[in-house]
């Protein structure tokens, strides 16, 4: 039987898998999911307890894999979906880390925004951390936050809303939505640094490229955009 293309976790929709070799396996992370250790029980979705659960089972999509160990090596909000990276050893966690923190990892986004940029293009470097004021919300400090860079371009614009690709230079929390809604055009359903609406939070991950560390090959990781450019009225782009 061939192994399923899909992490199947009991009472939840399949979780497509994009890419897979020796060291790692990508998925398409659904919206919902938090990213926390293990040990963090204090909510139903936490995706690496349910994935060492399911593994620790030996429920088919891992044993089919002999798989004993997936662990992510990076973050995504938990309203964002798309590209996340999983390591099947602790040495390949710590390879790909390192690949992350030393921005040689390759990362694009698609994100839904209100409002029109008032530039076509532009880079953002502005410092950011921690709100002191609310626990959970990050804001632009130019004194004590963190270097933060993205790169930004408008794709389409559609009455209220534009569709715009972002390329994340570093890794900070929160990092583009606090750069989009400093450029006064914070992502559609932001409800911490935009206007609440009923709208699911507009941002994607579609992109991950890099050198493997282990083969030294090329590696381009890609989810789909038709559901996420269709949910927001937009036609397909190129990108």
């Amino acid at each position: 039987m061939a192994r399923p293309n899909s992490i199947q976790l009991p009472g939840v929709d399949p979780i497509p898998i994009l890419y897979e070799d020796r060291s790692v396996l990508a998925i398409d992370k659904p919206r919902g999911w938090m990213l926390v250790p293990f040990s963090w029980q204090k909510t139903q979705r936490n995706l690496q307890a349910a994935i060492v659960s399911s593994i620790q089972g030996g429920d088919f999509w891992a044993r089919s894999r002999g798989l004993k160990f997936l662990r992510f090596v990076h973050r995504l909000d938990a309203d964002t979906s798309g590209v996340m990276l999983f390591a099947k050893s602790q040495g390949a966690v710590d390879s790909y880390s390192e690949l992350f923190e030393s921005r040689r990892m390759e990362k694009m986004y698609l994100a839904v925004v209100t409002g029109l940029p008032k530039q076509k293009e532009w880079d953002c470097r502005l410092k950011i951390g921690p709100d002191a004021k609310q626990i959970g919300r990050i804001r632009v400090d130019a004194k004590e936050g963190k270097e933060a860079e993205t790169s930004f371009r408008v794709l389409a614009a559609k009455e209220e809303r534009t569709l715009v690709e972002a390329r994340p230079f570093t890794g900070r929390t929160h990092q583009i939505r606090v750069h989009l809604a400093a450029a006064g055009c914070p992502c559609v359903g932001d409800e911490l640094y935009g206007k609440p609406d009923k709208s699911n939070l507009g941002l994607r991950a579609v992109r991950l490229a890099y050198q493997d560390p282990f083969t030294r090959r090329r590696v381009e990781v890609r989810a789909p955009i038709e559901g996420f450019c269709r949910e927001y009225g937009f036609d397909i782009p190129q990108i």
